[in-house]
């Protein structure tokens, strides 16, 4: 990981170094605070040995793409940010760690006053050697539609400092030298951790705090406390339905219902499930000094099973399909209604292709491309281009491997939300449009487009076959 070379610049560890390395000592952290997370890393990494050693097909396709090596090291974060310079100076932060800002969310629509981008490795080779991701939202206060309350979280916010000065100071260093040696990492990592800590002592009073769980919980959540405590870290499981049954055994309360698209041979997109957030206490501030107690709720814990990536007709398709089954059963799956809404699903979704042969012929997901040993008796009588492809795959000369979807769903994160915490704040409507360019100004700089990523992906294994044939 350290870069040895002998050369007259400092010795700097790479960025995958440092993102693995605060993606341990985060897990340990969140270990540490919330120990139901601990039991549910065990609950994974179990079911995920027993589909590998059970199914040699899921074991071959992921040591094909890569990704067998970063399984039990898989995770993603959430975090929620308050105000501009917050989300401007995370985004400095994450590119430390080789971390860029990838798609736009918008949430309002789903009932969550918030809108988002995940950092992550843009690389496969990247993302492979260090997977974690980090869900991060700003507050939209356009949508707080009290003006004094709207005014007290402006004045709130303006006066908090959610990074520590050593980890401003590292990232400017880093920024200028272009990366960090080994101590270096070592404090920003430890530094840069301060900012994701729970605290239990409250920056508001308690009257202040009851005002904005009334407008939505989670401006309750960003607004009230010192910083952007990480409220999630989710590993990533080969069989979310054996997690879901087998939680209640450990002690674990699930959710009750999985979000994202049915069970399948062919998993796309991403299913997500989670134990019910945490019922904290908290110290307010108040008048006197002697805080008042109270309780809040935030953190949980979320599994994910990740699918294929889907084109944008085949993103289209999935929509149209949540869409109908949603709004036959009145909306979002309640405990009441999760097993109809379950079987409504599962009947809708029989007109999505469940094989990986009809999802690339239909164009409907993304794809890994790779040579076979045929490839050494190919006809060399022309240079093969693109448009001959598909029948370089029909010849068996090319083989596929679904492209693993590495992002998020806006409809499952509002349900995943609002269900942990038993809230029925996601059944809101939000005025007001989608402003990504307002986002883009607030972070500094553009997101990456999120088709365009996994379509130069594509294409890039695609070019690499092409060289190899026509060597």
């Amino acid at each position: 990981m350290i870069d040895n070379s002998n050369t007259t610049t400092e010795k700097f560890v790479s960025s995958e170094y440092i993102r693995n390395r605060f993606a341990t000592i985060m897990s340990e952290m969140y270990k540490d605070e919330v120990p139901l997370y601990g039991e549910l890393l065990d609950l994974v990494h179990d079911i995920n040995d027993n589909v590998l050693s059970e199914s040699t097909e899921v074991k071959e396709q992921l040591a094909n793409t890569g990704e067998i090596t970063r399984l039990n090291m898989e995770r993603h974060g959430a975090i929620r940010l308050g105000k501009p310079y917050e989300l401007f100076t995370m985004r400095r932060l994450f590119k430390v760690m080789g971390m860029f800002p990838v798609g736009y969310y918008d949430l309002a629509t789903a009932g969550v006053p918030v809108h988002s981008t995940a950092f992550r490795a843009i690389e496969n080779t990247a993302l492979n050697q260090a997977p974690f991701r980090v869900f991060t939202s700003l507050l939209r206060l356009d949508l707080i539609d009290n003006e004094e309350l709207r005014n007290n979280v402006e004045n709130i916010l303006e006066s908090r400092q959610i990074f520590t000065k050593k980890a401003l100071e590292l990232i400017e260093k880093s920024e200028k030298e272009g990366g960090l040696n080994e101590n270096d990492a070592e404090t920003f990592v430890q530094e840069a951790l301060e900012t994701f800590r729970w605290h239990d002592t409250a920056t508001v009073d308690y009257e202040m705090y009851e005002a904005l769980l009334g407008q939505h919980r989670l401006i309750a959540d960003v607004v009230a406390f010192k910083g952007p405590h990480i409220n999630h870290l989710t590993p990533r499981t080969l069989d979310i339905d054996k997690v879901q049954a087998s939680m209640e055994a450990r002690n674990i309360p699930p959710k009750d219902n999985i979000e994202g698209p049915p069970t399948r041979k062919c998993p796309i997109l991403l299913r997500q499930t989670s134990f019910k957030a945490l019922t904290e206490k908290v110290i307010f501030k108040n008048d006197v000094g002697n805080g008042k107690t109270g309780e809040h709720k935030a953190r949980f814990g979320e599994i994910e099973q990740r699918g294929a990536a889907l084109t944008q007709k085949g993103l289209d398709l999935y929509n149209e399909l949540l869409g109908k089954t949603r709004k036959a059963i009145g909306g979002s799956p309640t405990a009441e209604n999760a097993s109809e809404y379950n079987k409504l699903l599962a009947e809708n979704f029989k007109v999505f292709p469940d094989n990986y042969k009809e999802l690339h012929s239909e164009e409907l997901a993304y794809f890994h491309y790779f040579t076979t040993e045929r490839t050494t008796s190919i006809p060399k009588n022309k240079v093969y281009t693109k448009n001959d492809v598909n029948q370089l795959l029909e010849d068996g000369y090319l083989s596929i491997e679904p492209m693993v979807y590495e992002d998020f769903l806006p409809v499952s994160a509002a349900g995943i939300f609002a269900s942990n915490l038993g809230t029925d704040d996601a059944k809101r409507e939000y005025e007001g449009s989608s402003n990504q360019n307002l986002f883009e100004k607030d972070l500094g700089e553009p997101v990456y487009n999120l088709m365009k990523w996994y379509e130069d992906m594509q294409n890039e294994t695609i070019e690499k076959c092409l060289a190899e044939i026509n060597a």
